[in-house]
């Protein structure tokens, strides 16, 4: 699945995306504590461990790394590559990944709660008026090479998410060129002009926000290591702050060509080795192309020591995943979960054969149209009515989802789930119910109307998922009667460069967000100028809209433009939610410390904390 960009704040990720990112670990909490919880002074069993009051992770102390390896599989998906906040790489299946050697100053907790990273370091509001917060990075965090993880990192961090683009970059039709670093954020130098100030050498930087910014805690300044970019970049690493202070892209061309390329060198190859740098508990180990991709122990990190010495990420279809667990082929296992492997994974569960763990995610699916001129779709608002008309979004519900969630229900919004206190509120203002039953012979007569009777009409998404191919069945079954024709356009590619969804040759995608909890992350999807506005959507009212989500504070202001935005999505129909996705995660019952999360980081938000009960 896609992860909702976070604003940068690349959740270390997933769903697998462990991304999310909408994306790199950094925040605050909704609690008073803010996430500053203590770890026990003494020494517990494995099994024993405590959970943070609310939400957070473990209470471990004196943890020794086990010499065992686990093994997971959370989708099929190939590993992105190291550089996983690329928009062709940001996904949860890459976030899962790279959340065990990207450094950030927070985490989620189980309930999406926002914990500082007391392993990395400590932030705090100093200033409302201007917003202005100040970071204090772990005085032993260091890269795994041995270099001091320090303010330039951040100053990285915060100078290549920006729209610079080269002096020579081809423009689009509108005048814009690609931003030099191929940031799946590209809006950080925007909201901070400065930068992260302090001394490049030093641990302790301020930043200041030129507007209030309600997902301040959110924001990512730590990501990669500054000196591997400029080394490769042909600078020394006090040039390539410097250029990135001047936003001077001329002198920062090399760089960011390494940081867009370099050290994703293609499936099963890791970057070189002294450009395989880690500000985690893990590190890259192993990549074997279509199979698995392997971490382990960093020696540097500085923080509680990992649980096991080795973890694998192995590339697994749904279906095959239940008896991979059952085999030991693997330990831990994120299925998207249908009927057929719920009842199998009862089934395991009854043998003592697995844990199960489950719950509602932050996740949600959703039909989105192709707006690229000449599209079917882009044409007409009228046509997409059509299509709205006839997917059958409760039978979908019914049929794919219930057996999982019984309460499962039809989701009619996009910023916000049907459990939250005020969805209710939101759909009275935006959405009047036109497309809660199917309406075959009103969708026959836009179609006969408007002369596009037999219209093809391309369903793409990631193959193989047995999940979707069943929606898309459903859908065929239901809106040919309209007179639409429908062609299942699913390919393993799907979401690669050169790919359906970066080709266009589709009518309509699906696929799901992983939610980030961020305020504000659906700017980079539903804006004009969103790096996930895939489907090339431009609506001044959806635009405006969103900028007001971006500058809200106070929730009656941040609710009114939720209110907005949706109104407008579904007047202008960008697409169709269908459903909040269920989880059923499992894992062999020899393993401690593993727990369910409703945020993007899925099953792996802790998975440095997993080890085999002794």
């Amino acid at each position: 699945m896609r992860l909702k960009r976070i604003s940068m704040a690349v959740a270390a990720t997933a769903a697998a995306s462990l991304a999310l990112t909408a994306c790199s670990p950094g925040g605050g909490s909704d609690k008073k504590d803010n996430g500053d919880n203590k770890k026990g002074s003494d020494s517990q069993s494995v099994g024993d461990a405590k959970q943070f009051e609310g939400s957070g992770r473990f209470e471990l102390s004196g943890v020794e790394t086990q010499k065992k390896e686990i093994k997971l599989t959370v989708g099929s998906v190939e590993y992105g590559g190291y550089n996983g906040i690329t928009p062709d790489t940001y996904s949860t299946y890459t976030s899962a990944v790279a959340g065990t050697y990207m450094p950030g100053f927070y985490y989620y907790g189980t309930d999406g709660k926002i914990y500082q990273n007391k392993d990395m370091g400590s932030y705090k509001l100093i200033s409302e008026d201007p917003m202005k917060v100040e970071y204090t990075i772990h005085e032993d965090a260091v890269w795994s090479d041995g270099t001091p993880i320090t303010v330039a990192d951040a100053i990285s961090a915060w100078g290549t998410q920006s729209t610079m683009s080269s002096p020579d970059a081809e423009k689009d039709e509108d005048g814009n060129a690609a931003p030099l670093f191929n940031n799946v954020s590209n809006d950080l130098v925007e909201q901070v002009p400065d930068g992260p100030q302090g001394d490049p050498e030093g641990k302790t930087f301020t930043v200041t926000f030129k507007e209030p910014n309600p997902d301040w805690q959110l924001q990512s300044w730590l990501d990669f290591p500054a000196h591997v970019i400029a080394k490769n970049g042909g600078l020394s690493k006090e040039e390539y702050i410097k250029a990135l202070q001047d936003q001077d892209a001329k002198k920062l061309e090399k760089a960011a060509k390494f940081w867009n390329t370099g050290w994703n060198r293609g499936p099963g190859k890791l970057p070189e080795e002294a450009d395989n740098v880690s500000g985690g508990p893990y590190i890259l180990d192993s990549w074997q192309q279509g199979e698995s991709v392997t971490v382990k122990a960093n020696p540097k990190y500085w923080g509680e020591k990992p649980g096991v010495e080795k973890i694998t990420f192995r590339f697994m279809d749904d279906s095959a995943m239940v008896q991979g667990l059952k085999n030991a082929d693997v330990q831990v296992i994120a299925p998207q979960t249908t009927p057929d492997i719920a009842d199998q994974l009862h089934g395991l569960e009854k043998e003592n054969q697995a844990k199960l763990y489950s719950g509602n995610q932050l996740t949600w699916e959703h039909l989105d149209f192709n707006f690229r001129k000449g599209n079917l779709m882009a044409d007409d608002v009228e046509i997409r009515k059509a299509f709205a008309m006839c997917v059958p979004r409760q039978e979908i519900v019914d049929k794919l989802i219930k057996s999982v969630n019984p309460d499962a229900q039809v989701l009619n919004a996009r910023e916000i789930f049907s459990d939250d206190e005020n969805y209710q509120a939101v759909l009275d203002e935006a959405y009047g119910g036109e497309y809660d039953e199917v309406d075959i012979e009103g969708a026959k007569k836009i179609l006969k109307d408007k002369g596009k009777e037999g219209a093809t009409v391309r369903i793409g998404y990631a193959a193989p998922n047995p999940r979707r191919s069943q929606e898309v069945q459903l859908i065929k079954n239901s809106c040919e009667k309209a007179g639409f024709k429908i062609e299942d356009v699913s390919s393993k590619d799907f979401f690669d460069p050169g790919g359906t969804l970066d080709t266009g040759k589709y009518e309509v995608a699906l696929f799901a967000w992983a939610g980030s909890g961020q305020k504000t992350s659906g700017w980079n999807i539903y804006h004009s100028k969103g790096a996930q506005n895939y489907g090339k959507f431009k609506n001044a009212d959806v635009d405006a809209a969103f900028d007001k989500m971006k500058r809200a504070m106070s929730d009656e202001d941040h609710l009114a433009a939720v209110k907005e935005a949706e109104k407008a999505l579904w007047e202008n129909l960008y697409g169709i939610p269908v459903f909040q996705h269920p989880a059923m995660e499992a894992a062999d019952p020899n393993l401690a410390n593993i727990a369910h999360t409703v945020t993007q980081s899925g099953i792996t938000w802790n998975i440095d904390q997993w080890q085999y009960v002794k």
